[in-house]
């Protein structure tokens, strides 16, 4: 299985827009964070973790050909806001699965209220089927399971998801044990970590690496990452030898 990061940014991507702080200055291009996204991919499947606002732009860098489904976690714009880009793939694929929360398909109605009409559709309007995502009830995607790990952005549900022995969580603050128990025997974690400082609903870095060591990954690799955090270079020699900090278009093999 190949997983893409496609984006590994706050809500606001570094550089932040107007920012003249030095992160948002670098010329490392591992600085450079786009919306947080992952591309998962084997054999001839093609899943999508989130599509935010930056999905266009992500896909064309990653020249991800097919798109089978979008997993969504929850419904923040910087999860949410590319639905409308997925249309090149309906014009090749037709309808496009998306899987979620309840709560999330009906902020997705709301806010694409033209991609859900009904009666008098516009002909161009991107075209999904809905399939909602129930905690303990995992589900088909290709010929493998993905399994929903239920967590807390603060006072808010998110899903994060669990496919072989690969994880994906992001904008966590807080899990359950039965949540945690689902998480047993990775080869590779991923989970946010915003900043060093606390924050009231994400992971610092503190709250990662302990997190990190509950669970025993072989790898763990850091996403969701702010300005604020500091340089890719200077955060990666902090590191525990098996935990990397992520980057936009790192590619790893599981």
């Amino acid at each position: 299985m190949n997983v893409y990061f496609l984006g590994t940014g706050t809500s606001q991507g570094i550089p932040v827009i107007g920012s003249k702080h030095s992160v948002c200055q670098s010329v490392d291009s591992r600085d450079k964070r786009l919306r947080v996204s992952v591309w998962i991919s084997w054999e001839n499947h093609s899943y999508i973790i989130d599509c935010g606002p930056d999905f266009r732009q992500q896909m064309l860098a990653s020249n991800c050909q097919k798109v089978d489904a979008i997993l969504y976690t929850h419904e923040h714009s910087d999860h949410t806001a590319g639905l409308d880009d997925i249309r090149p793939f309906n014009f090749k694929q037709g309808e496009i699965p998306i899987y979620a929360h309840k709560r999330v398909i009906d902020n997705l109605k709301m806010r694409f209220d033209y991609i859900f009409e009904t009666k008098n559709k516009y002909p161009g309007a991107p075209s999904v089927k809905t399939i909602e995502v129930v905690n303990n009830y995992p589900f088909s995607i290709g010929n493998k399971m993905a399994v929903p790990i239920n967590v807390m952005h603060g006072s808010l549900q998110v899903f994060g998801y669990r496919i072989d022995d690969f994880a994906y969580l992001t904008d966590v603050k807080t899990i359950e044990k039965n949540e945690i128990d689902k998480l047993k025997n990775l080869k590779v974690l991923v989970v946010n970590a915003l900043r060093e400082e606390q924050h009231d609903t994400h992971f610092n870095l503190q709250e990662a690496l302990d997190f990190i060591a509950l669970i025993n990954p072989q790898k763990a690799y850091l996403t969701h990452i702010s300005h604020i955090f500091g340089y890719h270079q200077e955060i990666q020699q902090k590191l525990p030898i098996n935990v990397f900090l992520a980057y936009d278009n790192l590619q790893i093999t599981i």
